[in-house]
């Protein structure tokens, strides 16, 4: 079952509204019905709820163009009930670039609310806190205004991973160290999760719903950062593969499938007759192949062109980066001795089963034999 459909492309970045986001509309249609027994109310609510919710995309397009302007591209963006999200394919490195992409959200409310204040004093508009028939363009608009200014104060509350959270862990980062900075962040984070929870157990759940998000986004985040620090500490040869066998642009799918059957690896570096890499043929793109094209096919109609490359001696976190960055999930280690020849000298295959299988050693090892039998 979908969860989410698309609802456009804007600037490069695909929108998804969530299935939940209808319920939503549901839900303040009826509330605002029975409360007022009027079909024009239930109308006027309705689109109030998608307004605020374009100022919420709007608020999430502020984050992605401004990673844009750190060379980092949005995956998606997806309108929820709560809020929306916006899938950046990675956190900014410096902590003065994640600071600008957190603030950009909230700018982006402060800088309706002062558009509209604008138009309201020079029309002569009374600023109304509210008025709940929405009655008239005026207090529509100061209505919108009230709540562009709620969503920029309520996103800086310092509740890490929300833009406030991120905000305070690349402040903290200026002065010192990124891992300790998001422990710092997460832990204050959850806290305020904690009360959050309370608050919406009390008086309003959709505070519930926050509470959670932020407490499983502060533990997820603090845990990835956890990990790409230790993944910093191995260099890529700790973890590649160096039993490769390598296949030509020329081979067959035939050729190919008796490598996959007759050993463990999965993923085939892909050379051109020159020596150059030009592809890797997944397993997944070898069946495929095999079914649509058949077993005498070449290699070079199957395999994956979206591909990234590493050296030996570049540290893990590096290679996991890179694979969140291309389509295939595995990458060809390569050395510099074939440059003066123009040619590719593969000396491994990298995969994420592999990352996870050093680090599961290591932990081991680290854990000794008492603690190992204990853990059994």
């Amino acid at each position: 079952m979908r969860t989410s459909w698309k609802m456009g492309r804007v600037l490069g970045i695909d929108i998804f509204i969530h299935a939940t986001f209808v319920l939503l509309l549901g839900w303040v249609a009826i509330t605002t019905y029975l409360r007022q027994r009027n079909l024009h109310a239930m109308a006027a609510g309705v689109l109030f709820t998608l307004v605020i919710f374009a100022s919420v995309l709007l608020h999430e397009m502020g984050h992605a163009l401004t990673a844009r302007r750190f060379g980092i591209k949005t995956r998606d963006i997806t309108l929820l009930p709560i809020g929306g999200v916006a899938r950046l394919e990675r956190m900014p490195e410096k902590p003065g670039q994640e600071l600008l992409v957190a603030l950009a959200g909230p700018a982006v409310n402060v800088a309706i609310a002062l558009g509209i204040l604008a138009v309201l004093l020079a029309s002569g508009n009374p600023l109304l806190l509210g008025e709940p028939e929405l009655g008239g363009v005026a207090p529509f608009f100061s209505r919108l205004l009230w709540v562009n200014l709620s969503l920029a104060i309520f996103n800086l509350i310092p509740a890490f991973p929300m833009d406030g959270g991120r905000a305070l862990r690349a402040l903290l980062a200026y002065g010192g160290d990124y891992v300790q900075a998001t422990r710092i962040a997460a832990k204050l984070g959850k806290g305020i999760a904690l009360v959050f929870g309370i608050l919406g157990l009390l008086y309003n759940p959709i505070l519930a719903f926050i509470a959670l998000f932020v407490w499983i986004g502060a533990s997820s985040e603090a845990a990835g950062v956890e990990a790409k620090a230790t993944l910093h500490s191995f260099p890529i040869q700790a973890a590649m593969r160096t039993d490769v066998r390598v296949l030509s642009t020329e081979n067959t799918l035939e050729t190919a499938a008796r490598f996959l059957l007759s050993g463990t690896q999965a993923n085939f570096p892909v050379l051109s007759e020159g020596g150059k890499l030009v592809g890797v043929l997944t397993r997944t793109n070898l069946v495929r192949g095999l079914s649509e094209s058949g077993p005498e096919a070449t290699v070079a109609s199957a395999m994956d062109r979206d591909f990234a490359v590493a050296h030996p001696a570049e540290m893990l976190d590096v290679a996991v980066s890179r694979l969140g960055e291309r389509t295939c999930r595995s990458i060809p280690i390569v050395t510099d001795a074939g440059i003066a020849e123009g040619r590719d000298v593969i000396v491994g295959m990298l995969t994420t089963d592999d990352i996870g299988e050093l680090l599961m050693v290591r932990e081991a090892l680290a854990r000794g034999p008492g603690r190992a039998l204990a853990a059994t």
